[in-house]
C-alpha cells in the first residue's frame, strides 16, 4: 500500500454565544480536516484545531509539507512514518506548529493501518476495556453567571454525567470561590468536580486558591499556572493537596519527560495535536505509567477512545462537544461512561454534508 495524497479543507464552526475562560473570548472554533488517500482506495482521516481561522493557513501549511513528503510510502508502518517526520522538522524545532503537522499526518496513518486489518485502533494498541469514565467539559465558563452555572451543573447530572468541569482564573480569589461552592452545591457531593484556571494565575495565587478549595473535594485542578513555567506548577503542585492536571500544552514526549522528572503534574493531559499524534502519545502514555501518573486526554473526544481503550492508566475521558457534528457516528455514554467503539480504524468518518455545512473558503 502507498500514499498517493493528502487533502485538507479548512472549517469554521461557530458557536450560539461565546465563551469565556481566564484567558481566552472564543466565538466559535476553526480547524483543518485532513484526508491521506492510498492506492489501495482507504482513506485515513484526522483533523486539526485552533482559536481563530487566521491561524489554520499556518497549520495547513505544515501538514501539507509533511503529507506530499510522505507520499509514495506505506502508511501503515506508523513508526517509520512518525521518524521520518521528526527527523524532517529537525531545522524547524520540534515543539509548535511542527508537531502540529506531523499529528495531523501520524493519526491518519493510524486509521489507515486499523481499516485495513479491519481492526479499530485500541485493537491495534492491546484493548483492555470498552468504556471509560468521562467528564463534561463543554461548559460552566468563566464568563457565565452564577445562576447559569448551577443552572448548566444540575443540566449536566441529569443527562448522566458523574464528573463535570468547570473554568475558574478570576483575578479575586473570593470570586472563584463562591463560584465553586455554586457549583458543588448544584451537583452534589457524589458528582466528580475538576476545576481549569487555563493558565490564568501566578503561583502564589494559585497555591492560596489551591488551598482554599480543598474543602470543594476537587478531582483535579487543571493548568493553575503557564504551562511554560513548570517549576512553577510545580512548586504548586507541591504545596496543595488536590492533584494538579497539566500537559494539554506541552509537545512530545520531550516535554513530558521534563513534566514527569520535574513533577509539574499529578495527571497529565498530552493533546492529540500537540503531542504529534497518536504514536507520540502513546509513548508519553507509556513513559507516564513508569512514574504510576495517571493520563487524561485533552480533546479530541471521538478520536481519543482508541487511545483511551488501550491505555491502562488513562482516568477520563474529556467529553468536549464542539465537534460532534463532523461524524456520521454519535459518541454513546452509559452511567458516564463513553462507549468505546470496536469499528475498523479510529471509528470515527466525517460526514461529508457536515463538511460542506462548516467548509470555510
Amino acid at each position: 500500500m502507498k500514499i498517493t495524497g493528502l487533502r485538507t479543507r479548512r472549517i469554521h464552526i461557530p458557536f450560539a454565544k461565546p465563551i469565556g475562560t481566564s484567558i481566552h473570548r472564543i466565538e466559535g472554533v476553526s480547524g483543518l480536516l485532513v484526508w491521506l488517500d492510498t492506492d489501495e482506495g482507504i482513506t485515513g482521516e484526522s483533523y486539526l484545531w485552533a482559536i481563530g481561522r487566521h491561524r489554520v493557513p499556518v497549520l495547513e501549511a505544515m501538514v501539507r509539507m509533511l503529507g506530499e513528503r510522505a507520499v509514495g510510502k506505506d502508511p501503515r508502518d506508523t513508526t517509520a512514518r512518525f521518524d521520518e517526520m521528526w527527523d524532517e522538522i529537525n531545522f524547524l524545532g520540534h515543539k509548535g506548529v511542527s508537531l502540529f503537522g506531523i499529528a495531523a499526518v501520524d493519526w491518519a496513518c493510524w486509521d489507515i493501518l486499523g481499516q485495513s486489518l479491519g481492526a479499530s485502533v485500541s485493537r491495534l494498541l492491546g484493548r483492555r476495556r470498552d468504556r471509560v469514565p468521562t467528564y463534561a467539559s463543554g461548559g460552566l465558563w468563566a464568563s457565565m453567571t452564577i445562576p447559569e452555572l448551577e443552572a448548566q451543573a444540575k443540566d449536566f447530572v441529569a443527562r448522566g454525567f458523574k464528573a463535570v468541569k468547570m473554568r475558574i482564573g478570576k483575578p479575586d480569589l473570593g470570586e472563584d470561590l463562591e463560584r465553586v461552592a455554586a457549583v458543588r452545591s448544584a451537583i452534589g457531593g457524589r458528582i466528580k468536580l475538576m476545576a481549569d484556571a487555563n493558565q490564568g494565575l501566578s503561583v502564589d495565587h494559585a497555591i492560596r486558591l489551591g488551598r482554599k478549595l480543598e474543602a470543594f473535594d476537587l478531582t483535579w485542578f487543571e493548568e493553575p499556572v503557564q504551562a511554560y513555567d513548570l517549576e512553577g506548577s510545580a512548586r504548586v503542585a507541591a504545596e496543595i493537596d488536590t492533584p494538579v492536571a497539566s500537559g494539554e500544552t506541552e509537545y512530545g514526549r520531550y516535554g513530558f519527560r521534563d513534566m514527569l522528572e520535574r513533577k509539574s503534574a499529578d495527571v497529565l493531559m498530552p493533546d492529540l495535536e500537540r503531542v504529534g499524534g497518536i504514536t507520540e502519545w502513546v509513548r508519553v502514555a507509556h513513559m507516564a505509567a513508569a512514574y504510576d501518573v495517571p493520563v487524561s486526554p485533552h480533546l479530541f473526544t471521538e478520536h481519543c477512545l482508541q487511545l483511551c481503550g488501550a491505555l491502562s492508566n488513562v482516568s477520563y475521558a474529556e467529553h468536549m462537544p464542539w465537534f460532534d457534528g463532523l461524524f456520521q457516528e454519535k459518541l454513546e455514554m452509559v452511567d458516564g461512561d463513553l462507549l468505546i467503539p470496536d469499528r475498523p480504524g479510529l471509528g470515527f468518518r466525517f460526514d461529508p454534508d457536515a463538511v460542506e455545512r462548516f467548509a470555510d473558503g
